[in-house]
């Protein structure tokens, strides 16, 4: 009896084993997997792109007056494409497609380890040298497009070629790309993927707790009877070289001023303040009109252990903010208590 009870308990130990090593090829199986799709989605958006692009410039090339008939085709081609395939196809990204065939013309010369998201930051960059340079780098050393970004932004080749002592530099590079990977999540909350497969994003892309915290919030805000009006959720802003996607956005017809609200699960960093002062210039820029009071924004971060909610406000609009504003809007601590409590609610704490 002991002889088979002995069995038993060495058998218990291999199952473990074998179970753990069952768990590990699963695991490398759907990392795989998941890889191969992005790298599927990747090259085929990015070479549909410059193929695009390809026959635009081919197509204007034709036309006597080629400037004044260019802009004509492109135009009624994004009323088209857009009706047909969605945003994704408007006469901003049109017009990027046709620079991205430009800027590389040769189609040997388009590297598909790199996303669309690459492209469009790279066919910014007026120096051809720099630009192949952060080329080749974001392949060798694996950035994601939000680390070129920031590479770009932050002059990293410019300072590398007048840096004698090239380490330090170096390695702040490294940090921050480290601190800027992605993740599969990441990936599958592309806007542009959505956009090229014409899916829309806030059903697809919001966790069930973002858009349950985003839900009431417009709830919240409009049940407040203080003139807002809701305006539009997930709202697209573009500009020559960038797009934004906006959360949530209202109109106040008492204080006349458009508010910005931007969602984040996380904690608050310098970054997001930042990012929120360019959404609340670029809106002021593209959809302020003259008698409309200066843009406010509001950014919202909601933690596991805490919220945080946090004004935006431009140097030319503080005093305003700080004398009429405030007496519409509701405070800082109002909307931390209300985030905290939604976030409980929805979670069932």
């Amino acid at each position: 009896m002991s002889n088979n009870s002995d069995k038993h308990q060495q058998a218990k130990p291999i199952e473990a084993v074998q179970s753990k090593q069952l768990l590990v090829a699963l695991r490398e199986l759907l990392s795989q997997s998941r890889q191969k799709l992005q790298q599927t989605v990747n090259s085929t958006m990015v070479q549909t792109y410059w193929q695009v692009g390809h026959l635009i410039v081919e197509h204007e090339q034709q036309g006597a007056e080629r400037a004044q008939y260019g802009k004509q085709v492109l135009q009624q081609l994004a009323d088209e494409l857009t009706a047909e395939f969605g945003k994704g196809f408007d006469l901003t990204n049109l017009r990027r497609m046709r620079m991205f065939y430009q800027v590389f013309p040769i189609r040997d010369t388009v590297r598909l380890e790199l996303s669309w998201s690459h492209y469009r930051a790279l066919i910014r960059l007026e120096n051809a040298q720099a630009r192949q340079w952060y080329l080749e780098e974001s392949i060798n050393q694996a950035w994601s497009a939000r680390a070129l970004e920031r590479q770009i932004g932050s002059l990293y080749y410019e300072r590398l070629l007048s840096s004698k002592d090239k380490a330090p530099v170096e390695q702040e590079a490294r940090q921050k790309t480290t601190e800027l990977s992605v993740t599969a999540k990441d990936y599958l909350r592309d806007p542009y993927i959505f956009d090229f497969l014409n899916l829309p994003h806030h059903s697809l892309v919001e966790s069930e707790v973002e858009q349950g915290l985003i839900d009431n919030l417009q709830h919240f805000l409009l049940e407040l009877g203080k003139g807002f009006a809701f305006v539009e959720r997930q709202q697209r802003i573009s500009t020559d070289d960038q797009d934004f996607y906006l959360d949530l956005v209202f109109y106040n017809f008492k204080l006349k001023c458009f508010l910005l609200v931007d969602l984040k699960i996380g904690k608050l960093s310098h970054q997001d303040v930042g990012q929120m002062d360019t959404y609340v210039r670029i809106y002021d820029q593209l959809k302020k009109e003259p008698d409309d009071n200066p843009t406010i924004g509001l950014i919202l971060c909601s933690l596991k252990s805490e919220a945080v909610a946090k004004y935006s406000v431009l140097a030319d609009g503080k005093q305003l903010f700080a004398s009429k504003y405030l007496a519409y809007l509701p405070t800082e601590e109002e909307l931390r208590i209300e985030l905290e409590r939604e976030r409980q609610q929805l979670l069932g704490q």
